[in-house]
């Protein structure tokens, strides 16, 4: 057995920012690839300035959403902006195995770093370009946040309930789910360039990444003829499929998710009710009987949760019951199973002091991940990056931060 990380050795260069970029190169950061991020006080990412905010302060180092998402990473501070900056950026552009970016495609090429530009330097790099739409076509420099995708890519149009308005779905969606296609991507390409020495770029849509999650509305609009649009809770595959309500937790509303997609999975439930009269009517033993009158079913079904504690509800239920209770974050923190599990890690972040961070995507047993570092601060690893990774000597460093090229203004 080995305990050496995965990507150990792999040199990335994080040009990307806010979500999809960031995350993905957390992936490889976590599993021991060396990550340098790219960050900057004149036009710092959005995210440092969004909550939570230790101890409810605003400030540019004190965004535990920023942190969460740049964790085992070194931070150099850089001013693109700054002919000096780019050169900084060029020269990681020679050490990196891997580029993020996630700019509007005209911006690199404006710098001079379009990948045709970059693969003269670097025959070998892979570079995964990640923006709203993809690097060509009518709306390719249309800028945007995963919000403005997940309602661009249908996502809003099915959430919520049929005689209400859309429901956003929480956060800018896509940027959580297109880091997954991204991360296979790189290692796709990793691996190609491991048999062959050939590097390539990746274009990578978040629009056209997030409808991978709308498949099967996809598929029956397209063999059926049918559009999706907003049904509440309800499911073409499982009755009941509801939220039903318990009692409150911590002073607040609290509920139950519960999915009976077989009949043994009704009947199952109907033991844990006590088998009350109502639910003896022969009309509810099928699945179409069930959807038939499926109002009324969950009005019975959410009389009988609302008596019930929400820890003591889903013991009733599990595992007979496919059940599960709707939590919040306090909840997620104190989950018994993700408890046991050990998801959230606590690291030292140099300003905010201890918090906990989103742990691994995945457990491996020869080659186990680890979170190596908080999220750095603007510029805090930016003497290391350029010493010990590009080679500079005390002059040069001098010179640049002289120049306002770089900045160290944390750690």
């Amino acid at each position: 057995m080995t305990t050496d990380q995965v990507f150990e050795g792999l040199k990335v260069w994080d040009m990307s920012w806010v979500g999809v970029g960031p995350l993905t190169a957390r992936y490889l950061a976590d599993y021991g690839a060396t990550v340098v991020r790219l960050d900057s006080t004149i036009r710092p990412d959005v995210l440092r300035l969004g909550p939570p905010f230790r101890d409810g302060v605003p400030g540019i180092n004190n965004s535990q959403f920023y942190a969460d998402y740049n964790a085992s990473k070194l931070g150099i501070g850089l001013d693109l902006m700054n002919p000096l900056g780019r050169e900084v950026a060029l020269r990681l552009v020679d050490w990196c195995d891997v580029l993020l970016e996630s700019f509007t495609p005209k911006t690199m090429a404006n710098w001079g770093m379009s990948y045709h530009e970059l693969r003269e330097r670097n025959p070998g790099l892979v570079m995964l370009s990640t923006c709203m739409q993809g690097q060509t076509g009518p709306r390719k420099d249309y800028r945007g946040f995963g919000n403005i995708m997940a309602a661009l890519g249908g996502f809003y149009e099915i959430c919520g309930y049929a005689d209400r308005d859309p429901v956003p779905v929480y956060g800018a969606y896509t940027d959580f789910v297109s880091q997954r296609f991204a991360a296979t991507a790189l290692v796709a390409a990793l691996d190609h360039r491991r048999r062959t020495g050939e590097g390539q770029h990746l274009d990578l849509s978040q629009y056209e990444a997030a409808l991978q999650m709308l498949g099967t509305e996809l598929l029956d609009y397209e063999v059926n003829g049918r559009v999706a649009t907003r049904r509440g809770n309800r499911s073409d595959l499982a009755c009941p499929h509801g939220v039903y309500p318990t009692l409150p937790v911590r002073d607040h509303e609290a509920w139950m998710a519960i999915a009976c997609e077989t009949d043994d999975h009704w009947l199952a439930l109907r033991r844990a009710m006590g088998d009350p009269d109502w639910a003896r009517d022969p009309t509810w033993l099928t699945f179409l009987g069930r959807k038939s009158a499926e109002e009324e079913l969950d009005q019975h079904i959410a009389a009988w949760t609302a008596g019930w504690d929400q820890n003591e509800l889903l013991k009733a239920l599990q595992p007979d019951v496919p059940a599960g209770p709707v939590h919040d974050q306090t909840g997620l923190h104190e989950d018994e199973q993700i408890v046991h599990r050990g998801y959230f890690v606590t690291l030292e972040h140099t300003e905010m002091g201890a918090c906990p961070y989103d742990g691994l995507q995945a457990t491996l047993s020869r080659t186990p991940g680890r979170l190596s570092k908080a999220g750095p601060c603007v510029g805090e690893d930016t003497y290391t990056i350029l010493s010990d990774l590009l080679g500079m000597d005390e002059d040069e460093i001098g010179d640049l931060l002289a120049a306002e090229a770089v900045e160290i203004t944390g750690g």
